[in-house]
């Protein structure tokens, strides 16, 4: 009979790796707890800095990634597929099942609890702390924690990039949200209807980078360009007249 469920999880992910396009990839271990309620509403926010999870385009389907797998916020966009481990836990997870969520949040280490105890988001654990909905997908809430299988995979995406306008003169910071392709952005240029040329911007925290220069009454472009290189332009993304704490969406996606 074990040989028969080990054989069956295989073969699943086989099947499912080889629909997704990506046979030869490998599907790392880890565990996953869920947060957030029954309708995810504590999710929103974060340290990826996305406000409302549903406008911002990644709804429920998200997770608080652990020190390792944040790397320092940028991770944040990225998409990873999960499935629970039922080879280890065959009571607790839901088989046939599997998720793909995207990192939102960060889940902060406590050591004050041992690593296998309490302390689940500790280095250098692998850890997804997926929202409550996501998680009941694979598993049963019950088991509190499973040990799953993930891997990274594309974003599929409903619409274009979407650029909120934050801070104030001399200190524009755009959230950069909605990523299809990687998910993961990796470099951020703007170009200001009266500036001669791109000028990079710098991540200030998580999905959010930041301009110092003066871009009041311009028109604004940007060109993002994610961790597996892939870029894209969009011109003129925000009008001359923008204030800010307003959000533009573009017709631009990976």
């Amino acid at each position: 009979m074990e040989k028969f469920i080990v054989s069956g999880l295989i073969w699943f992910l086989v099947l499912f790796t080889t629909e997704l396009g990506v046979a030869s990839a490998a599907w790392l271990r880890a565990h996953a707890t869920f947060y957030g309620g029954s309708d995810a509403s504590g999710t929103m926010g974060g340290a990826c800095g996305y406000g409302n999870l549903n406008t911002d385009g990644y709804g429920i389907k998200t997770a608080a990634l652990s020190t390792v797998l944040f790397n320092e916020g940028k991770s944040c966009g990225g998409c990873y597929t999960i499935v629970c481990d039922a080879n280890q836990v065959p009571q607790w997870c839901l088989r046939g099942t599997s998720i793909t969520i995207t990192a939102t949040n960060f889940c902060p280490p406590n050591y004050a609890l041992p690593n296998d105890n309490g302390g689940w988001c500790n280095p250098p654990r692998p850890h997804f702390d997926m929202s409550q909905p996501a998680f009941e997908t694979i598993a049963k809430y019950k088991a509190g924690i499973v040990p799953i299988l993930y891997r990274k995979v594309g974003c599929k995406r409903s619409g274009g990039i979407r650029f909120s306008m934050n801070g104030r003169d001399y200190f524009e910071l755009v959230l950069i949200s909605n990523v299809g392709g990687g998910g993961e952005i990796s470099g951020v240029w703007i170009k200001g209807s009266k500036m001669n040329k791109w000028e990079s911007m710098t991540r200030n925290w998580g999905a959010n980078w930041q301009s110092l220069r003066y871009l009041n009454a311009q028109s604004l472009s940007f060109k993002v360009q994610l961790s597996n290189g892939k870029t894209r332009t969009a011109n003129n993304a925000v009008p001359s007249n923008w204030r800010f704490g307003q959000s533009f969406i573009t017709n631009v996606q990976f």
